[in-house]
């Protein structure tokens, strides 16, 4: 894990980079969005995972865990803690998000407060998602944007808190979308995290 500090015993949230479980695309997909969150004073996590589905939630799971066995060295509060995942690394933090570190090797640790997921055609729904909010391009060619819009309806129906942002002609990989129309996202996904949680 990479750790992007922030402000002393600010709240955490752990990133996932894409990479189609063949490399880990931090550079792209995490390693901003830590850099960026820590800048806004949140604690940021940049996690490299063995590049396989389920090794992959064994490793956010660990990571769930070690952080929370660490929270006083470490200076950071993992009460209402957020996942954030783009492309394979938003199918790592939905599924543990949903199945919970128990499911993968720790013992139970609280569920994030939220889950932020860029581009990924993700259909299962369970039940049990965190809050859960999504941007998505309706030019990706790897993602039909509106199968990601179908898994928020069906999460939001079942009663659970959920948003999607959808960006007219962005492709695969837009990251944090600087100079893009999607610049700023970001901001909508910290709030959206924000709403959720239990004490403010």
């Amino acid at each position: 894990m990479f750790f992007f500090r922030g402000n002393d015993g600010a709240k955490t949230a752990i990133i996932v980079a894409g990479g189609g479980f063949v490399y880990v695309g931090a550079m792209q997909d995490s390693f901003p969005h830590a850099l960026e969150l820590s800048k806004r004073g949140y604690n940021a996590f940049a996690l490299i995972y063995r590049p396989d589905p389920q090794a992959a939630c064994e490793d956010l799971a660990r990571a769930i865990a070690f952080l929370h066995e660490n929270v006083d060295e470490l200076g950071i509060d993992m009460q209402d803690y957020s996942l954030w995942g783009g492309s394979a690394g938003a199918r790592v933090v939905a599924w543990v998000g949903s199945y919970g570190t128990e499911s993968f090797g720790e013992k139970r640790y609280p569920r994030p407060a939220a889950v932020i997921m860029q581009y990924t055609a993700l259909t299962d729904v369970t039940g049990k998602e965190p809050p859960t909010f999504a941007v998505v391009g309706t030019n990706d060619p790897i993602v039909p944007y509106r199968v990601m819009m179908d898994r928020i309806k069906r999460i939001k129906e079942n009663g659970t808190d959920a948003e999607i942002i959808v960006f007219p002609g962005l492709s695969h990989g837009f990251g944090l979308g600087e100079g893009t129309i999607a610049e700023g996202w970001i901001d909508k996904a910290t709030e959206f995290w924000l709403k959720h949680l239990k004490n403010h």
